[in-house]
Protein backbone atom coordinates (compact mmCIF):
# COMPACT_ATOMS: atom_id res chain seq x y z
CA UNK A 1 0.00 0.00 0.00
CA UNK A 2 2.67 2.42 0.55
CA UNK A 3 4.30 2.56 -2.89
CA UNK A 4 0.76 2.87 -4.13
CA UNK A 5 0.22 6.08 -2.14
CA UNK A 6 3.39 7.57 -3.37
CA UNK A 7 2.84 6.26 -6.96
CA UNK A 8 -0.51 8.53 -7.04
CA UNK A 9 1.31 11.16 -5.04
CA UNK A 10 3.31 11.24 -8.31
CA UNK A 11 0.16 11.27 -10.46
CA UNK A 12 -1.49 14.02 -8.38
CA UNK A 13 1.78 16.87 -8.85
CA UNK A 14 1.95 16.10 -12.57
CA UNK A 15 -2.06 16.58 -12.81
CA UNK A 16 -1.96 19.48 -11.19
CA UNK A 17 0.64 20.77 -12.95
CA UNK A 18 -0.81 19.67 -16.33
CA UNK A 19 -4.18 21.56 -14.96
CA UNK A 20 -2.21 24.72 -14.72
CA UNK A 21 -0.92 24.51 -18.27
CA UNK A 22 -3.94 24.13 -20.13
CA UNK A 23 -6.01 26.44 -18.08
CA UNK A 24 -3.71 29.75 -18.54
CA UNK A 25 -2.71 28.18 -21.72
CA UNK A 26 -6.03 28.27 -23.27
CA UNK A 27 -6.69 32.43 -21.48
CA UNK A 28 -3.13 33.00 -24.38
CA UNK A 29 -4.50 31.26 -27.11
CA UNK A 30 -5.64 34.36 -28.85
CA UNK A 31 -2.17 36.32 -28.25
CA UNK A 32 -0.37 37.51 -30.93
CA UNK A 33 3.47 35.94 -31.59
CA UNK A 34 5.58 36.85 -28.46
CA UNK A 35 8.97 38.09 -28.87
CA UNK A 36 12.42 36.69 -27.35
CA UNK A 37 12.35 40.45 -24.99
CA UNK A 38 8.78 39.88 -23.79
CA UNK A 39 9.56 36.23 -22.06
CA UNK A 40 11.69 36.12 -18.67
CA UNK A 41 12.82 32.74 -17.54
CA UNK A 42 14.84 31.25 -14.60
CA UNK A 43 15.80 27.98 -16.30
CA UNK A 44 14.10 24.47 -15.56
CA UNK A 45 15.39 22.98 -12.64
CA UNK A 46 17.77 20.73 -13.37
CA UNK A 47 18.89 21.17 -17.33
CA UNK A 48 21.71 23.94 -17.30
CA UNK A 49 21.70 26.56 -20.37
CA UNK A 50 23.84 26.86 -22.91
CA UNK A 51 24.21 30.19 -22.85
CA UNK A 52 27.17 31.34 -21.64
CA UNK A 53 27.42 35.01 -19.50
CA UNK A 54 28.30 38.17 -20.81
CA UNK A 55 31.88 39.21 -20.08
CA UNK A 56 31.81 40.90 -16.56
CA UNK A 57 28.67 39.43 -16.09
CA UNK A 58 27.72 36.81 -12.77
CA UNK A 59 24.84 34.19 -12.04
CA UNK A 60 23.90 33.28 -8.78
CA UNK A 61 21.48 30.24 -8.33
CA UNK A 62 20.80 29.19 -4.96
CA UNK A 63 18.74 25.50 -4.44
CA UNK A 64 16.95 24.39 -1.16
CA UNK A 65 15.71 20.70 -1.62
CA UNK A 66 14.55 18.08 0.49
CA UNK A 67 15.33 14.21 -1.16
CA UNK A 68 12.58 12.18 0.38
CA UNK A 69 13.68 8.51 -0.43
CA UNK A 70 10.52 6.54 -0.12
CA UNK A 71 11.29 3.46 -1.76
CA UNK A 72 13.90 1.39 -4.65
CA UNK A 73 13.73 -0.15 -7.99
CA UNK A 74 14.89 -3.84 -8.05
CA UNK A 75 16.83 -5.53 -10.68
CA UNK A 76 13.93 -6.58 -12.71
CA UNK A 77 12.47 -3.18 -12.74
CA UNK A 78 10.06 -3.55 -9.85
CA UNK A 79 9.52 -0.62 -7.23
CA UNK A 80 9.93 -1.89 -4.01
CA UNK A 81 8.89 0.55 -1.09
CA UNK A 82 10.68 1.57 2.17
CA UNK A 83 10.85 3.86 5.28
CA UNK A 84 11.51 7.25 4.11
CA UNK A 85 14.90 8.79 4.77
CA UNK A 86 15.34 12.48 4.21
CA UNK A 87 18.43 14.52 2.55
CA UNK A 88 17.83 18.19 3.03
CA UNK A 89 20.95 20.53 1.34
CA UNK A 90 21.49 23.40 -0.89
CA UNK A 91 23.58 23.79 -3.91
CA UNK A 92 24.18 26.69 -5.54
CA UNK A 93 25.57 28.23 -8.85
CA UNK A 94 28.15 30.63 -8.79
CA UNK A 95 29.52 31.52 -12.57
CA UNK A 96 31.14 34.16 -14.42
CA UNK A 97 31.13 35.78 -17.55
CA UNK A 98 35.28 35.32 -18.23
CA UNK A 99 34.26 36.29 -21.48
CA UNK A 100 31.29 36.36 -24.14
CA UNK A 101 32.07 32.76 -25.29
CA UNK A 102 33.97 31.60 -21.62
CA UNK A 103 32.11 30.96 -18.13
CA UNK A 104 33.57 29.70 -15.14
CA UNK A 105 32.71 28.91 -11.69
CA UNK A 106 31.64 26.60 -8.88
CA UNK A 107 29.40 24.20 -7.19
CA UNK A 108 29.45 24.38 -3.54
CA UNK A 109 27.18 22.21 -1.34
CA UNK A 110 26.03 21.45 1.92
CA UNK A 111 23.80 18.29 3.21
CA UNK A 112 22.65 17.53 6.45
CA UNK A 113 21.06 13.55 6.60
CA UNK A 114 18.09 11.88 8.32
CA UNK A 115 18.16 8.06 7.46
CA UNK A 116 15.52 5.52 8.60
CA UNK A 117 16.34 3.99 11.91
CA UNK A 118 19.72 5.09 12.42
CA UNK A 119 20.83 8.68 14.40
CA UNK A 120 20.91 11.92 12.46
CA UNK A 121 23.81 13.63 10.65
CA UNK A 122 25.54 15.16 13.84
CA UNK A 123 25.67 18.13 11.79
CA UNK A 124 25.01 20.13 9.22
CA UNK A 125 28.06 18.68 6.47
CA UNK A 126 29.70 20.02 3.15
CA UNK A 127 29.52 18.01 -0.06
CA UNK A 128 31.20 17.27 -2.63
CA UNK A 129 32.62 20.86 -4.51
CA UNK A 130 32.23 21.40 -8.80
CA UNK A 131 34.40 23.81 -10.88
CA UNK A 132 33.08 24.41 -14.23
CA UNK A 133 34.19 26.12 -17.27
CA UNK A 134 31.61 26.08 -20.17
CA UNK A 135 32.61 27.32 -23.77
CA UNK A 136 29.53 28.81 -25.96
CA UNK A 137 30.42 26.65 -29.49
CA UNK A 138 27.56 28.64 -31.22
CA UNK A 139 24.60 31.45 -30.26
CA UNK A 140 21.17 31.33 -31.24
CA UNK A 141 20.06 34.35 -33.47
CA UNK A 142 16.71 35.04 -34.47
CA UNK A 143 15.77 33.42 -38.15
CA UNK A 144 18.46 31.03 -37.78
CA UNK A 145 18.40 27.29 -37.04
CA UNK A 146 21.35 26.61 -35.26
CA UNK A 147 20.56 26.16 -31.26
CA UNK A 148 22.88 27.58 -28.85
CA UNK A 149 25.65 25.01 -27.94
CA UNK A 150 27.79 24.88 -25.14
CA UNK A 151 30.73 22.84 -24.28
CA UNK A 152 30.56 21.59 -20.37
CA UNK A 153 33.76 20.53 -18.18
CA UNK A 154 33.16 19.66 -14.27
CA UNK A 155 35.68 18.77 -11.98
CA UNK A 156 34.17 17.44 -8.96
CA UNK A 157 36.34 17.36 -5.96
CA UNK A 158 36.15 15.38 -2.65
CA UNK A 159 36.04 17.73 -0.05
CA UNK A 160 32.68 15.80 1.78
CA UNK A 161 33.32 13.08 4.34
CA UNK A 162 33.05 9.66 3.18
CA UNK A 163 34.88 7.23 5.21
CA UNK A 164 36.51 6.94 8.50
CA UNK A 165 32.56 8.05 9.77
CA UNK A 166 31.20 7.81 13.23
CA UNK A 167 27.82 7.21 11.86
CA UNK A 168 26.63 6.37 8.05
CA UNK A 169 24.98 9.80 8.29
CA UNK A 170 27.78 12.39 8.46
CA UNK A 171 28.58 10.67 4.91
CA UNK A 172 28.71 13.94 3.18
CA UNK A 173 30.82 13.25 -0.43
CA UNK A 174 31.16 9.75 -2.95
CA UNK A 175 34.89 10.42 -1.82
CA UNK A 176 36.23 10.80 -6.12
CA UNK A 177 37.32 12.60 -8.37
CA UNK A 178 35.00 12.90 -11.06
CA UNK A 179 34.95 14.41 -13.94
CA UNK A 180 32.25 15.03 -16.32
CA UNK A 181 32.12 16.13 -19.89
CA UNK A 182 28.35 17.63 -21.06
CA UNK A 183 27.02 19.23 -24.23
CA UNK A 184 24.26 21.60 -23.53
CA UNK A 185 21.82 22.63 -26.66
CA UNK A 186 19.36 25.54 -26.35
CA UNK A 187 16.51 26.40 -28.83
CA UNK A 188 13.18 28.22 -28.97
CA UNK A 189 9.88 27.48 -30.71
CA UNK A 190 7.22 29.11 -31.66
CA UNK A 191 3.88 27.51 -30.40
CA UNK A 192 0.74 27.82 -32.73
CA UNK A 193 -0.87 30.60 -30.45
CA UNK A 194 2.19 32.58 -30.68
CA UNK A 195 3.73 31.90 -26.80
CA UNK A 196 7.39 30.23 -26.50
CA UNK A 197 8.54 26.99 -25.52
CA UNK A 198 12.56 27.14 -24.94
CA UNK A 199 13.78 23.23 -25.06
CA UNK A 200 17.21 22.06 -24.11
CA UNK A 201 18.70 19.05 -24.38
CA UNK A 202 21.90 18.35 -22.23
CA UNK A 203 24.14 15.25 -22.58
CA UNK A 204 26.86 13.91 -20.41
CA UNK A 205 29.13 11.56 -19.77
CA UNK A 206 31.30 11.83 -15.78
CA UNK A 207 34.12 8.70 -14.89
CA UNK A 208 35.44 8.75 -11.66
CA UNK A 209 39.12 7.87 -10.26
CA UNK A 210 39.66 5.14 -7.48
CA UNK A 211 39.67 5.84 -4.45
CA UNK A 212 40.90 4.16 -0.94
CA UNK A 213 38.64 3.65 2.01
CA UNK A 214 38.70 2.55 5.38
CA UNK A 215 36.34 1.45 8.02
CA UNK A 216 32.72 2.63 8.15
CA UNK A 217 32.55 4.63 4.59
CA UNK A 218 29.21 5.72 1.82
CA UNK A 219 29.99 2.40 0.18
CA UNK A 220 28.39 0.46 2.94
CA UNK A 221 31.40 -0.92 4.16
CA UNK A 222 31.81 -1.60 8.21
CA UNK A 223 34.55 -0.34 10.91
CA UNK A 224 37.56 -2.15 10.03
CA UNK A 225 37.35 -2.38 6.31
CA UNK A 226 40.50 -1.76 4.43
CA UNK A 227 40.79 -1.50 0.68
CA UNK A 228 39.34 0.87 -2.55
CA UNK A 229 35.96 1.62 -4.37
CA UNK A 230 35.68 1.90 -8.06
CA UNK A 231 33.23 4.10 -9.14
CA UNK A 232 31.19 3.31 -12.40
CA UNK A 233 30.93 5.71 -14.77
CA UNK A 234 27.69 7.50 -15.58
CA UNK A 235 25.70 8.72 -19.32
CA UNK A 236 23.11 11.42 -18.15
CA UNK A 237 20.27 12.85 -20.77
CA UNK A 238 18.35 15.97 -19.29
CA UNK A 239 15.45 17.28 -22.22
CA UNK A 240 13.30 20.24 -20.77
CA UNK A 241 11.00 22.61 -21.87
CA UNK A 242 9.88 26.02 -20.76
CA UNK A 243 6.41 27.14 -22.04
CA UNK A 244 6.19 31.16 -21.14
CA UNK A 245 2.80 31.11 -20.10
CA UNK A 246 2.94 35.23 -19.36
CA UNK A 247 6.12 37.07 -19.03
CA UNK A 248 6.22 36.67 -15.94
CA UNK A 249 5.07 32.75 -15.57
CA UNK A 250 6.64 30.15 -16.96
CA UNK A 251 5.63 26.46 -16.68
CA UNK A 252 8.91 23.95 -17.32
CA UNK A 253 9.27 20.63 -17.25
CA UNK A 254 12.85 17.94 -17.13
CA UNK A 255 12.64 14.62 -18.30
CA UNK A 256 16.16 12.69 -17.31
CA UNK A 257 17.29 9.63 -17.95
CA UNK A 258 20.57 8.30 -16.32
CA UNK A 259 22.39 4.87 -16.64
CA UNK A 260 25.15 4.32 -13.99
CA UNK A 261 28.11 1.49 -14.52
CA UNK A 262 28.70 -1.08 -11.56
CA UNK A 263 30.54 0.47 -8.60
CA UNK A 264 33.16 -2.45 -6.83
CA UNK A 265 34.39 -2.50 -3.74
CA UNK A 266 37.56 -4.55 -2.89
CA UNK A 267 39.11 -4.89 0.43
CA UNK A 268 39.29 -7.09 3.51
CA UNK A 269 37.57 -6.53 7.02
CA UNK A 270 38.85 -8.13 10.30
CA UNK A 271 38.22 -12.15 10.41
CA UNK A 272 37.91 -14.34 13.65
CA UNK A 273 39.89 -17.21 11.89
CA UNK A 274 43.45 -17.81 12.16
CA UNK A 275 44.50 -15.43 8.98
CA UNK A 276 43.16 -12.37 11.07
CA UNK A 277 41.62 -11.23 8.21
CA UNK A 278 39.08 -12.06 4.95
CA UNK A 279 38.64 -10.48 1.60
CA UNK A 280 35.61 -8.41 0.64
CA UNK A 281 33.98 -8.26 -2.72
CA UNK A 282 31.00 -5.87 -3.48
CA UNK A 283 29.19 -4.66 -6.56
CA UNK A 284 26.44 -2.80 -6.73
CA UNK A 285 25.60 -3.72 -10.47
CA UNK A 286 24.55 -1.01 -13.00
CA UNK A 287 21.18 0.47 -13.07
CA UNK A 288 19.02 2.83 -14.95
CA UNK A 289 16.65 5.67 -13.58
CA UNK A 290 13.75 8.07 -15.04
CA UNK A 291 13.24 11.41 -13.43
CA UNK A 292 10.47 14.07 -14.22
CA UNK A 293 10.80 17.60 -12.87
CA UNK A 294 7.36 19.72 -13.47
CA UNK A 295 8.09 23.61 -12.00
CA UNK A 296 6.46 26.57 -12.11
CA UNK A 297 9.15 29.73 -12.85
CA UNK A 298 8.00 33.33 -11.71
CA UNK A 299 10.23 36.08 -13.52
CA UNK A 300 10.04 39.42 -11.45
CA UNK A 301 12.18 40.65 -14.54
CA UNK A 302 15.08 39.70 -16.97
CA UNK A 303 17.43 39.30 -14.04
CA UNK A 304 15.68 38.05 -11.11
CA UNK A 305 13.31 34.85 -11.00
CA UNK A 306 11.98 32.25 -8.48
CA UNK A 307 11.65 28.48 -9.05
CA UNK A 308 9.68 26.34 -7.26
CA UNK A 309 9.64 22.19 -8.36
CA UNK A 310 9.57 18.48 -7.58
CA UNK A 311 11.90 15.50 -8.82
CA UNK A 312 10.18 12.71 -9.03
CA UNK A 313 11.86 8.82 -10.02
CA UNK A 314 9.19 7.22 -12.13
CA UNK A 315 10.94 3.99 -13.22
CA UNK A 316 14.65 2.18 -12.70
CA UNK A 317 16.52 -0.36 -12.57
CA UNK A 318 18.86 -1.17 -9.26
CA UNK A 319 18.27 2.74 -8.33
CA UNK A 320 16.56 5.17 -5.35
CA UNK A 321 13.23 6.11 -5.93
CA UNK A 322 12.54 9.41 -4.13
CA UNK A 323 10.83 13.21 -4.21
CA UNK A 324 12.50 16.08 -4.29
CA UNK A 325 10.83 19.36 -3.56
CA UNK A 326 13.23 22.02 -4.31
CA UNK A 327 12.90 25.89 -4.31
CA UNK A 328 15.50 27.94 -6.40
CA UNK A 329 16.76 32.09 -6.62
CA UNK A 330 17.79 32.40 -9.92
CA UNK A 331 19.75 35.95 -9.93
CA UNK A 332 21.88 37.76 -13.09
CA UNK A 333 24.30 40.77 -12.04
Amino acid sequence: MTGVRHDTTRASVLGHWLVCALVVSSAAAAAADQSREDAWWTGPMLAPSAATLPTGHMLLEPYLFDVMTDGRFDMHGTRRASAHEHDIGSLSYILYGLTDRLSVGLIPRFIFNEPAGAPNSSGVGIGDLSLQAGYGLTRFQDGHRMPALALVIDETLPTGRYQRLGRASDGFGAGAYTTAVSIYSQDYLWMPNGRILRVRLDLTYALSASLGLQDLSVYGTAAGFSGRAYPGDSFTADAAGEYSLTRNWVLALDVVYQHNDNTRVRGSVPSAGAAGVSDFRADSGAGYSLALAPAIEYNWNSRIGLLVGVRMFVAGRNATSSVTPAIALNMVY
